[in-house]
């Protein structure tokens, strides 16, 4: 199926499919019982050193991209019931950043692209 990014702080819509924030820290002013969450997935999230280092800039973006990919390599466990759930029905990660272009959740959504494309999924 498809792969959605999305803030946190956008209201929930049914197209949204299954809910998942991909941050490591709960967002800023959000309430969890307004979030419509179907998983928080920490584990996903890039490990707080790399955030730091990233510290959303966007001359860091590509070596953040791929710093990122090496921590999600070795977190299989964590990505692949994302990756087999995104396979039947739409998904979307949720993030709390300002910046739409530079944050995980895009980061993520490309590295789990590429694995569905190489495996035949659209």
């Amino acid at each position: 199926m498809s792969i959605a990014v999305k803030r946190i702080y956008e209201s929930p819509a049914r197209s949204d499919g299954y809910r998942v924030l991909v941050d490591r820290v709960w967002p800023r002013g959000m309430k969890k019982e307004d979030a419509a969450l179907d998983a928080w997935s920490k584990e996903l999230a890039p490990s707080t050193a790399l955030r730091k280092w990233f510290g959303h800039d966007p001359a860091r973006w590509e070596g953040f991209r791929h710093r990122y990919a090496s921590e999600l390599d070795a977190a299989a466990e964590h990505w692949r019931p994302l990756l087999t759930q995104a396979s039947r029905h739409r998904v979307t990660l949720l993030f709390g950043a300002r910046d739409e272009e530079h944050n995980n959740a895009v980061a993520l959504k490309g590295y789990l692209d590429a694995l569905l494309k190489a495996h035949g999924q659209p």
